[in-house]
């Protein structure tokens, strides 16, 4: 008898999961080489690998990334790379240079920059002063 999710329901083979996201198994193969899958909880049964079950957990994972890309109309590949530059800083610090250098990013705000705002904020006349009461005599 065949383990069941939390929902009740059991976990789907690659062509079922696929018919039920509308993709191909191929597709799914091709997902999970660029790491848009959830991981596998399943161990390698003696003679090898066993076939990839997917979760209702697992299928709402994989419509989510197919909903992404068809929001933003991106490539499988292209929302793995933006989940690498999410996790990884130094990715993300030399793609944020790359938008930089190409306009596409302003620099960050240097602190003389602040400063320099600040003072002029300061200097600036008031544009409505306050009426003070003086003091009678």
């Amino acid at each position: 008898m065949a383990a069941s999710d939390s929902d009740g329901s059991a976990p789907l083979g690659i062509s079922a999961a696929a018919e039920r996201l509308g993709t191909t198994p191929r597709m799914l193969r091709y997902r999970e080489g660029l790491g848009l899958l959830p991981r596998t909880k399943e161990q390698p049964s003696g003679r090898g690998h066993r076939h990839r079950r997917f979760s209702a957990e697992d299928l709402a994972a994989v419509a989510a990334g197919l909903e992404l890309e068809r929001r933003y109309d991106i490539s499988p590949t292209a929302l793995a790379f933006a989940l690498r530059v999410l996790a990884e800083p130094a990715t993300a610090a030399q793609v944020r240079e790359f938008g930089r250098r190409i306009g596409r990013l302003a620099p960050p705000a240097r602190v003389l920059d602040f400063e320099k705002q600040k003072a002029l904020r300061l200097l600036r006349p008031d544009p409505a002063p306050a009426r003070r009461a003086l003091p009678e005599k």
